[in-house]
């Protein structure tokens, strides 16, 4: 029997209910002909209540310890790689390859906005109480937030080894990372709604995304059918055949990489690395194959019912609660963010980038390869591979960057 005693969830099923149960009233209430909803939802969009809600329910407590990273654990192994697999291929390849450079210069100013903001905060930061800094240890455990934010896990790790981070510190570190990361993501969410203003102010040129954003509907509304359950089985079948396929593969690369010292800084003795890119690679391949037609009923669509229940199970992970205890260290980590979020507009203003680039080059460094296709759906979901391989490329880059402003961290300091 589940415990609700003192309105603590220990139910592993009851707790995925509950979210799942969130995500369905999100989605009804936003289908709603009132002027209330429309207007609600306008203003705070579903994705973000998706996200916001669990946290809100985590931090209370109504969770029990350990639920939502098994729940995390779930949709990261089993409905990540397959909604990464159906929303890619249905992509059409040489259009999306047509949205040119500024999709990578916004991501790399987003990397080097991260490796310059994080010495900048730290030296505010000893500026106003240097007692914070007697010795080494902050801006050693501050290694970790750089590699996760311009790479990933795998990179934080990496930066953890390299500079001899004490576990204590590490876990403090992680909370700064999480919650920071967690509150731009929240933000991105709800001005993605607003795109078309904040475009406007960047003076940016949005054809080439309207291009293909508009060539997937066409797509969509010329080839669309009901789903039969042929149909469905079949999809259901390929699609977590080719998720086992990527496991193992990259499993086995990753094994392979394992025992070089170099491999490991770089991910790529990573099994999560390689299967994102392993599972990629089977979309874009599929994308040029008659199994694109799997997107004519609804491939796509199942693509994104994922990516939502992977947005709720992150939502679990987030605990509000911790923004008191830990107070001082989120500020510098709330600081390096701003100071990363001031930079990459700049840059956009400068070069006249879409918001679509500028959030998604920026959540591929903060977010990662889990998070960048959700910020990539919440503008629409054909942009999911963005997000896909601006990731990837976040992995290849972090640990180099993370290095390079650990460095500069440490001089600022010393």
């Amino acid at each position: 029997m589940p415990n609700i005693s003192h309105l603590t969830i220990d139910s592993l099923p009851l707790a995925f209910g509950i979210i799942m149960a969130i995500i369905g009233l999100v989605f009804y209430t936003q289908g709603l002909p009132g002027k209330f909803w429309r207007r609600f939802y306008a203003v705070l969009p579903g994705i973000v209540l998706c996200c916001f809600i669990p946290a809100t329910l985590n931090s209370l407590g109504i969770f029990a310890d350990g639920i939502g990273s098994q729940i995390y654990g779930f949709t990261a192994t089993y409905l990540l790689p397959a909604s990464l697999l159906l929303m890619t291929l249905s992509m059409d390849v040489p259009k999306i390859l047509g949205l040119g450079w500024k999709a990578i210069a916004m991501f790399f100013a987003a990397s080097i906005a991260i490796i310059i903001s994080g010495p900048i905060s730290l030296g505010i930061a000893k500026w106003i109480s240097p007692e914070m800094f007697v010795d080494d240890t902050l801006w050693r455990g501050f290694s970790a937030v750089a590699g996760s934010w311009i790479g990933g896990a795998a990179n934080q790790a990496a930066m953890k080894e390299l500079f001899g981070v004490s576990d204590d510190l590490f876990g403090m570190m992680i909370l700064v990372d999480t919650t920071n990361a967690s509150l731009w993501l929240l933000a991105i969410l709800v001005l993605a709604k607003h795109s078309d203003k904040i475009d406007r102010l960047l003076r940016a040129d949005t054809s080439s995304i309207d291009k293909v954003i508009k060539a997937v509907e066409n797509y969509e509304r010329d080839n669309a059918r009901p789903a039969t359950l042929n149909d469905l089985m079949v999809m259901f079948g390929l699609c977590f055949a080719m998720v086992g396929v990527a496991h193992f593969v990259g499993g086995q690369i990753a094994g392979f990489f394992a025992p070089y010292k170099w491999a490991v800084q770089y991910s790529f003795a990573s099994s999560f690395f390689w299967m994102v890119v392993i599972i990629t690679l089977i979309g874009v391949i599929f994308s040029f194959t008659k199994i694109r037609r799997l997107d004519h009923v609804g491939a796509s669509k199942i693509g994104t019912v994922f990516i939502f229940v992977l947005i709720a199970a992150i939502g679990m992970q987030i605990n509000l609660a911790g923004i008191v205890s830990q107070w001082r260290l989120l500020l510098i980590g709330f600081l390096w963010m701003s100071i990363h979020v001031v930079i990459i507009f700049a840059v956009a203003r400068m070069i006249r980038a879409p918001f679509f680039f500028l959030a998604v080059g920026s959540n591929a460094n903060t977010g990662g390869a889990s998070s960048a296709p959700i910020v990539a759906t919440a503008f629409h979901p054909s942009l999911a591979p963005v997000g896909v391989f601006l990731g990837i490329l976040g992995y290849a880059v972090g640990t180099f960057g993370g290095y390079i402003s650990t460095q500069l961290m440490r001089l600022v300091v010393s």
